[in-house]
């Protein structure tokens, strides 16, 4: 079964580390809502959904054709070790904690700091033999041809090549609309343009969220907005994507995110508390998850 972050949790008893999850997800739009399925080992193999079998209307009397069955491909997502250690001089405990709780501070910029990293890896993870990361939606999407392309040379976004990334996504709409800060400025100046506005709500956390034609927009720091296209070279990237088990999901090792308290270091007057999780990505269906690409900032 997955279960969000959020919803995890809330099953800990343990009060750090529910703050820690808190940390970590209350800035992160993905990890809000993203699932996770928890899984033995240190990674999981399984079937993609690539295309499904051909179907046909028949006469009576008339002969059926051949089997035509669906298609999958095999495909193994490992979990990758991300993690930090937050470390608190104990002079530093001793003599500051009347003015802020020093050692609360330190793991509360270490868990930030983790998120940062899933985030940047979310979008930007490779995957490869040798690299520690995960592989991430863009190299995912690459490999699975589910790209919208503004030109061979990239072109400025419109509300038409965004419907067209929406369309992509199949079985529904999209979740999540993931973009940079540029891309989300040109989407609200081609929405006044049109007479409209996009729709603001209020989400689960009571934050105001933006959404364009009922799918909220989110923002990632890590989507670069120079990326090469052609001769352009100041391209961005967004994607649209549905979430849950069947779709987009994330990988974790039983417990999720762990805070281990390590205690006394040997070689310094310090103590330490460690940050770390087992975590991986695995994309269910080839149709759950799209890219636009090429999107240069409006004239």
């Amino acid at each position: 079964m997955a279960i969000t972050l959020a919803e995890a949790s809330k099953l800990s008893n343990d009060v750090l580390l529910t703050g820690v999850i808190e940390t970590i997800i209350k800035d992160s739009p993905v990890l809000q809502k993203l699932p996770f399925i928890e899984i033995m080992g240190n990674g999981l193999t399984y079937n993609r959904e690539s295309t499904l079998p051909t179907v046909a209307w028949y006469d009576e009397n008339e002969d059926w054709g051949a089997e035509t069955a669906p298609t999958f491909e095999q495909v193994t997502a490992g979990l990758e070790i991300v993690g930090a250690n937050a470390d608190v001089d104990n002079f530093i405990k001793a003599t500051r904690s009347n003015l802020q709780d020093v050692e609360a501070a330190v793991i509360e910029l270490n868990a930030k700091a983790v998120r940062h990293e899933f985030e940047d890896t979310f979008i930007n993870g490779l995957g490869t033999v040798g690299s520690k990361d995960f592989e991430g939606i863009d190299e995912i999407c690459q490999g699975t041809g589910q790209s919208v392309s503004m030109g061979d040379n990239g072109a400025s976004l419109t509300l038409d090549k965004l419907d067209e990334l929406i369309d992509m996504v199949k079985g529904g709409k999209p979740d999540l609309l993931l973009m940079s800060r540029r891309s989300r400025r040109s989407l609200n100046q081609l929405s006044r343009a049109a007479g409209s506005y996009l729709q603001v709500e209020r989400d689960e956390w009571g934050r105001f969220i933006e959404l364009y034609n009922g799918i909220p927009v989110a923002i990632n720091d890590w989507i670069a907005d120079n990326k090469v296209v052609g001769t352009s070279s100041d391209c961005s990237t967004i994607y649209a994507f549905q979430m849950g088990e069947g779709a987009l999901c994330g990988l974790t090792a039983p417990g999720n995110i762990q805070v281990e308290r390590v205690g006394q270091l040997e070689t310094k007057d310090a103590t330490r508390t460690r940050i770390k999780w087992y975590v991986g990505l695995a994309l269910f269906s080839t149709v759950k998850l799209a890219r636009l690409i090429g999107v240069r900032p409006l004239a």
